[in-house]
């Protein structure tokens, strides 16, 4: 098995790549994904007359340095909040629809769906009155009356 490894060392580089990915895949962890990127390279290296004990140095190397320095970076990209249809709704007018008082949280209708609601200043909003939207918190409309 090893000396098999050894004459096909591109297949072997190539079989780290998959694995890498597949294992990125189901973890979503952003720490594999450049190992498999250290593999991608040592396809290419491993075609010239490198001793496997090179490649493996070489490919930990590159491997470790994209991990260190790309991995922060990707994180906090991929980290920002992409906006959802339910930001669509601040600043939008809204009816309350159940009673908002400073101990309960009440009801809003807007744009034909009702939202639990909670009073930004912890006023009491009754019934029937025109308010705005401030903000989401979770899945509670934070409101202001105009």
């Amino acid at each position: 098995m090893p000396m098999f490894v050894l004459n096909n060392l591109p297949w072997f580089w190539l079989a780290v790549v998959i694995v890498c990915v597949v294992i990125e895949a189901l973890s979503f962890a952003l720490t594999t994904i450049w190992f498999g990127c250290g593999a991608l390279v040592m396809i290419f290296l491993s075609l010239m007359p490198l001793p496997f004990k090179w490649q493996l140095l070489i490919f930990v190397t590159i491997s470790l340095v994209l991990l260190i320095f790309t991995r922060p970076l990707a994180a906090k990209k991929l980290a920002k909040r992409m906006p959802t249809n339910a930001d669509s709704l601040i600043g939008k007018k809204a009816r309350v629809t159940q009673k908002i008082t400073e101990l309960d949280k009440g009801a809003i209708k807007v744009n034909g769906v009702i939202w639990t609601a909670k009073a930004e200043d912890d006023s009491e909003i009754t019934e029937g009155t025109e308010c705005r939207i401030v903000r989401l918190e979770g899945n509670t409309a934070i409101v202001t009356v105009e």
